[in-house]
């Protein structure tokens, strides 16, 4: 389980997001996790990211929405990641989603490290 966890940060800090994503559906589809709810607001989070290299703004507002309600849920550290950290670097690319009228505008530097 934690391989698949790894090698999901892994694609991620290689900013294949799609590949994050599989990685993490993985792990929340086939164990049971008593985090399952912070797993799947990492591959939303990696889904939002992934719909906007693909030009859907709309599909990586709604599921930047999903993956902050779940996230919200955690506080202090969650698998080596801070999530009030995350959380609020995820709030200020929910705020530039609704500024940018097209996902061409999106500012990618502002896509936070799982730290």
């Amino acid at each position: 389980m934690e391989a698949l966890f790894q090698k999901g940060l892994h694609a991620y800090k290689n900013k294949d997001y799609f590949l994050a994503h599989d990685h993490w559906e993985e792990l929340w589809s086939d164990y049971y996790l008593e985090d399952r709810l912070f797993v799947q607001a990492l591959i939303q989070m990696a889904v939002s990211f992934v719909h906007l290299e693909n030009g859907n703004l709309k599909g990586a507002r709604s599921l930047m929405n999903k993956s902050l309600t779940k996230l919200k849920e955690y506080g202090g550290i969650q698998r080596g990641i801070r999530t009030d950290i995350l959380v609020k670097k995820l709030e200020a690319i929910r705020e530039h989603y609704n500024l940018i009228d097209n996902s061409g505008k999106f500012n990618w530097d502002m896509i936070p490290a799982l730290i």
